[in-house]
């Protein structure tokens, strides 16, 4: 499985995660102008075939209008700690390689802050 971390989710989670899901990318490490536009970590994700982890509701619009590969993660999880976001995608995990295996794109994990 390749994930690729949206510049809104800490560079510093990759390490951590790429043990549990394989190749895992940060888009401020990759080559791309930091801030990269939605646009080119799109491209960047269906060129290397990642899957998006984002908080941005703005990969939904390229979705829509693109379709998919690549297929994208929307975290709606509000200000939650790294830690948090590492203990929820790593609970998310079969969510997460469902999506990889099923013919849609878009995945949503919703978790409220506390």
């Amino acid at each position: 499985m390749k994930i690729l971390l949206d510049a809104n989710i800490s560079w510093k989670l990759t390490n951590i995660l790429r043990p549990v899901f394989g190749d895992c990318a940060h888009v401020d490490l990759i080559g791309l102008a930091v801030p990269a536009e939605d646009v080119d970590i799109w491209d960047y994700a269906l060129q290397n075939g990642y899957t998006i982890i984002t908080k941005d509701n703005d990969f939904l619009d390229l979705l829509e209008l693109r379709g998919f590969p690549p297929k994208i993660i929307l975290l709606k999880t509000g200000n939650n700690s790294s830690k948090a976001l590492v203990e929820l995608l790593i609970n998310s995990k079969q969510m997460i390689e469902d999506l990889e295996n099923n013919e849609y794109g878009l995945l949503e994990i919703i978790k409220n802050s506390r």
